[in-house]
């Protein structure tokens, strides 16, 4: 193992020291420059444009064309080139050699026009190619359309090897090591408690995500939720008109099978656009969790447990999207969305516990075994209508959502008690629970743009949502017995929104500065066995946002930013009654729970288009975190929620594309940063607590034979501290190969997730009387052989849409 881990840094450091090799050989020699022009005679901006030399076509340069479609490479040496240009929906184009020698270093190669690609699109498909990971000014870009690694895997397990983001062992999602993401499906929030949101983005195939967009600092116009940032995850939707789809099949095998099947149908006639997607897949996998904790009690006594338990699952999971967009002028078109999913989840778990007065010498044990099954529904519509209001860019849209969540868990444990010897302690233990749960969304937004002149545009809108939770346990202590509601909880919550954002671009600067406003009322209603706790809230609140980048030259620029945000509790969080896992061990929520609030400073610098460097500092307060605890009379272990006092964030992240050959290309990620944690008075102690970390990403992509692609990603993380929680390192490799073929409608993707079996959660605690160890190991090594046929008509049409609910529905439990 430290062999694979020092070949990982060694790949790091020659990445690395390329690139200071590139950087160096930018000192001497000619200029060249040149205009890119479309088959209009207009400017084309933002193109590939790739100085090759003309002996053997290897790359000399890269760049990327300016607004004006004006492209330059400065410090060429003496030689014969030439240059090639390729932008999506363009034929490529190179133009004819040239020579920079001692008489000609300045050299301006003749305007280059480029034509679409999307003549004869009867006979021919086009396929554009992006990168896989993109560095944009507000946001990093992943392209998983057509990632090899993102075949037959899940949404969450793409997320995992995106850059600067980690999933934790109970699946809480942190980008550049700070809690806190908000995750978004096609511009909409989820509203999802972080266990909901883990089985929805579980259940979503990899196969229909376009791109994933990590925002590490938002604007106004977007929701305040989510103190380290917006995770964007973008569906697939088809383009092209006349009949086409696609067919795609899937199998793996870890230490259990799995199977996944995708049909995606569009169809698109005069002003009418149909369209539809349908999922399916079975898995079967499971975890294995060993926790050590050590109890003290009053005089100084110790008590040892040591638990591990096996918890295999099988899931089948069923989602379906359709919808239907209707031009009805040619500025104004209406869409109408429904989508949702039913899915079906069986866990058989066994946990053995082992007490005594050290971890070696046993007292007594306990072993439950418990069966748990869980169903879960949800629906929701969609209704959008966008106008444009004249030709300058003025336009209104509209998004009115509702939808609906129904799950429901059936959970059964038994538990044994033993002697050292074996024999029998106690009678048996029958714990019997029935939890259905109900969460309704309404949500309706307005956004309104107005290009007031050339360079200043004014942006305005307002949203509105309600959500409601309810959710009711039951409990029985004899088997075939009475159920009893035990704890029924409501939560209502009710966001009333509204932002002003104005951009104002001048020569070589760009400046944003908005506002948004959001009122909260929220009502938790607690009742337990006739005892009624209600704990009303409102408050209404500013979160200001302030952007400005300058261009220095071709090659440089740089940004600055300032966002206001806010982390509302999670739904399960505030309910304030025990549940029970096992008769050690238990978990309860905090009806007191106030929100948290960031203050996002960040400083970008970006290189050529390509290498980007980000420094960023947040500074939170009333940090909302999970706290263990223990009772030293009982024994009885416990996890509740608590606002701590601050979190201040210190991170720098580095994104350095590089092209080794014209079929070798590949990307590194550097994530360092210092989480630091305060709050005096937090369980009969102070906590300060503070450690620095890193986090290192390199992918290559290697196209060696003409029709086939594999993708490499390595992933490191070292250890860091999160609250009272000390995380151990972790560490990845993935791969995979892809071969297209039959007219490259046929598409076959081979990939292996975690290789080497290396990706593990080890987490320790030791605070006050608090003293555990956990060791968390997942069915993370899993070969997927997936085949995909595209099919129909290739014509393209341009135009696509997404809805205003997804936002919230991410705090919503059991979208497995």
């Amino acid at each position: 193992m430290k062999t694979i881990i020092r070949k990982i840094y060694y790949s790091f450091f020659f990445i690395l020291l390329g690139a200071g090799a590139a950087f160096a050989q930018t000192t001497q020699g000619g200029h060249i420059s040149g205009a890119l022009l479309d088959e209009q005679g207009k400017p084309l901006p933002f193109a590939t444009t790739s100085l090759l030399n003309a002996k053997d076509s290897t790359l000399a340069k890269g760049a990327i064309s300016n607004e004006a479609g004006v492209y330059s490479f400065d410090h060429v040496k003496n030689g014969q080139y030439l240059v090639k240009v390729s932008v999506v929906g363009y034929n490529k184009v190179a133009s004819k050699a040239f020579t920079v020698d001692l008489g000609s270093q300045n050299v301006t190669v003749p305007t280059i026009n480029l034509q679409q690609a999307s003549q004869n699109l009867n006979t021919v498909t086009v396929v554009a190619t992006k990168a896989l990971i993109e560095q944009r000014a507000d946001k990093i870009v992943v392209n998983v359309a057509g990632s090899v690694l993102a075949a037959g895997n899940s949404a969450m397990d793409i997320l995992e090897r995106a850059p600067g983001v980690s999933v934790d062992k109970d699946d809480n999602i942190s980008l550049k090591g700070k809690q806190g993401v908000t995750v978004m499906i096609n511009d909409k929030l989820t509203y999802l408690t972080a266990a909901q949101l883990a089985t929805l983005l579980r259940s979503t195939d990899g196969n229909t995500i376009q791109s994933i967009e990590l925002i590490s600092n938002p604007s106004a116009k977007y929701d305040a939720a989510g103190n380290s940032g917006i995770i964007n995850i973008k569906l697939k939707k088809n383009r092209q008109t006349g009949t086409n789809g696609s067919v795609t099949v899937g199998g793996g095998w870890g230490r259990y099978g799995r199977d996944n099947e995708t049909f995606q149908l569009n169809h698109k006639q005069g002003k009418l656009n149909l369209f539809g997607t349908f999922s399916h897949s079975d898995q079967e996998r499971y975890e294995d969790i060993r926790i050590k904790r050590i109890v003290t009690d009053s005089v100084g006594g110790q008590t040892f447990f040591n638990q591990s338990s096996y918890l295999p699952e099988t899931n089948h999971n069923n989602s379906y999207r359709l919808g239907a967009d209707y031009d009805i002028s040619d500025k104004n078109t209406i869409g109408f969305v429904v989508s949702g999913y039913f899915n079906g989840e069986l866990d058989r778990n066994t946990n053995n516990t082992y007490i005594g007065p050290n971890f070696t010498q046993v007292d007594s044990s306990l072993i439950t075994n418990s069966v748990i099954r869980q169903t879960y529904h949800n629906i929701a519509f969609n209704v959008n209508d966008t106008w444009k209001l004249d030709t300058t860019g003025q336009q209104i849209s509209a998004d009115f959502d509702y939808s609906k969540f129904k799950n429901n868990s059936n959970a059964y444990y038994m538990t044994n008690f033993f002697l050292p010897d074996g024999s029998v302690q106690q009678p048996s233990a029958f714990l019997g629970n029935i939890t259905p749960s109900n969460i309704d969304i309404h949500v309706g937004k307005v956004d309104y743009a107005l290009p007031i002149n050339k360079t200043l545009k004014m942006e305005a809108g307002a949203k509105y949502s309600d959500v409601k939770t309810d959710n009711d346990l039951q409990q029985s202590t004899i088997e075939n017995g009475q159920y009893l509601s035990v704890n029924h909880f409501i939560y209502d919550e009710k966001v009333s929104a509204g932002y002003l954002n104005f951009n104002k671009s001048y020569k070589n600067t760009t400046v944003q500065v908005g506002l948004r406003g959001e009122y909260t009322s929220s009502t938790a209603t607690g009742d337990s066995l006739g005892i009624v706790q209600k704990v009303p809230r409102s408050y209404f609140d500013l979160f200001p946002s302030v952007f400005v980048n300058h261009t220095l030259n071709d090659k440089n620029e740089i940004g600055i930013s300032y966002s206001r945000r806010i982390d509302r509790p999670q739904y399960d969080n505030l309910n304030p009654f025990v549940f029970h896992l096992d008769p050690y061990t238990y978990q309860k929520g905090n009806p007191y729970l106030k929100p948290q609030y960031t203050s996002n400073f960040e400083l970008n610098y970006t290189y050529n288009k390509s290498i980007n460097v980000s420094l960023g500092y947040s500074h939170t307060t009333d940090v909302i975190s999970e706290i263990p605890g223990a009772d030293p009379k009982t024994k009885i272990g416990f996890v509740t929620t608590q606002n701590l006092q601050s979190q201040n964030s210190y991170n720098i992240n580095v994104y350095a594309p590089y092209t080794i050959t014209k079929w070798w290309e590949g990307n590194v990620n550097v994530t360092g940063f210092y989480l630091g944690f305060k709050s005096n008075g937090l369980e009969g102690g102070n906590l300060d607590r503070g450690q620095a970390a890193y986090q290192l990403r390199a992918t290559e992509t290697v196209t060696p034979i003409p029709g086939f692609k594999f993708e490499f990603t390595g992933n490191y993380q070292s250890a860091l501290t999160y609250a009272l929680f000390y995380v151990k390192p972790q560490y990845s490799i993935d791969g995979g190969v892809s071969h297209s073929f039959a007219n490259k409608k046929a598409n076959i993707k081979f990939s292996v997730s975690d290789i080497f079996r290396m990706r593990r959660n080890d987490v320790t605690s030791n605070y006050q009387d608090v003293d555990f160890d956990i060791r968390q190991q997942r069915d993370t090594r899993v070969a997927r052989l997936t085949l995909t046929y595209n099919f129909g008509s290739n014509k393209i049409q341009m135009r696509q849409h997404q809805s205003a609910a997804d936002d919230e529905k991410g705090r919503v439990k059991g979208n497995n």
